[in-house]
């Protein structure tokens, strides 16, 4: 599509500018605005729908788009537009960990709740743009972790809007105010806000955006230890406090002893199970197929994300959906 777009010059006549853009200069973006719906929405299926709807708008109105500000800018605010619409002040996605206190596995239950109630992963891929440069994909990369998502979802949609925007984006109060149609006042207390929540809920403590050697080392020996079945030494590498879930059932577990017990019990049938690295939420992750009854034969099970504290495993989250997920993570239902 070629527009053209009066601006005027240093002597005040009208200059004509010839403006070209096209639905690929819209897809270039759809990687970074899928993280930006993600945070927003905590769900990557949700996400993708914004994502489509925002290209589909922009491309409707790329005639009134006037170039003041960067194509990438002028889907940010649509995209931030088209989540907000989609949220109301009650829209949460949540973890078990939020859900009540943590359980034994004699007691454990097995309720399970709609796919739309929790929290989801997001592939790397599809929410990290390839073009970043280092500073800025690491920035992201801690954005979608998914203990600041989940934080995320504790503010109300517009403070999520305005933090994600300044905080994330680096916008300043001005712009997030015009995006969100409020007052730079209003924008700037509700960052004070946004900001306390996330404080409280420790979603802005560091953690390294890259694994370093000492991370990659236990990853090897969880790997090692997942697929032998080794459930003493696979305890070992979790911190005491750890955080044991899989969505959708609403129970978790906490700490080494009750990992151990329900590895041992209700989750035996894991054993014999392949795991296979894949990249999810800024953190290790692993696609998890567990025996068939044919010989030689795995089906998708779990996908797996870790988030870790140094060299150990702070979180251990095994989402059950597969037939949402296997396929978002390019992944085979069956091996």
């Amino acid at each position: 599509m070629v527009r053209n777009v009066s601006t005027a010059s240093a002597a005040g006549c009208d200059i004509t500018v010839t403006m070209h853009a096209d639905v690929a200069d819209l897809e270039a973006h759809r990687a970074a605005l899928t993280g930006h719906c993600y945070r927003m929405l905590g769900s990557s299926a949700d996400a993708d729908d914004a994502v489509q709807e925002t290209i589909v708008r922009a491309w409707r109105n790329l005639g009134r788009f006037e170039g003041r500000a960067s194509i990438r800018t002028w889907l940010y605010k649509i995209a931030t537009n088209v989540c907000l619409d989609a949220l109301t002040e009650k829209s949460r996605r949540f973890r078990p960990i939020e859900e009540g206190p943590s359980t034994d596995v004699e007691h454990a239950s097995l309720e399970t709740k709609e796919r739309t109630h929790w929290l989801e992963p997001i592939p790397d891929v599809r929410a990290l743009p390839a073009d970043a440069d280092p500073f800025e994909l690491a920035s992201m990369r801690q954005s979608i972790r998914l203990a600041f998502v989940a934080a995320l979802q504790h503010l109300p949609p517009r403070q999520r809007a305005a933090l994600l925007l300044a905080d994330v984006l680096g916008w300043s109060a001005a712009e997030t105010a015009e995006t969100i149609d409020t007052t730079v006042a209003s924008v700037n207390s509700a960052l004070q806000r946004a900001r306390a929540t996330l404080a409280a809920r420790n979603a802005d403590a560091p953690s390294s955006a890259e694994l370093d050697e000492e991370q990659m080392e236990m990853l090897d020996r969880y790997v090692d230890a997942f697929q032998r079945y080794d459930v003493d030494r696979l305890v070992s590498l979790v911190r005491d406090d750890v955080a044991f879930s899989m969505p959708p059932y609403s129970m978790w577990l906490q700490g080494p002893d009750p990992i151990r017990d329900w590895l041992l019990g209700p989750g035996a049938p894991c054993r014999g199970s392949r795991i296979m690295r894949v990249s999810a939420n800024g953190s290790p992750a692993f696609a998890q197929y567990r025996k068939s009854e044919a010989p030689g034969a795995y089906h998708a099970w779990a996908l797996i994300v870790l988030e870790l504290d140094g060299s150990r495993i702070a979180s251990w989250t095994n989402f059950l959906d597969v037939e949402t997920l296997f396929p978002m993570f390019g992944l085979a239902m069956d091996l």
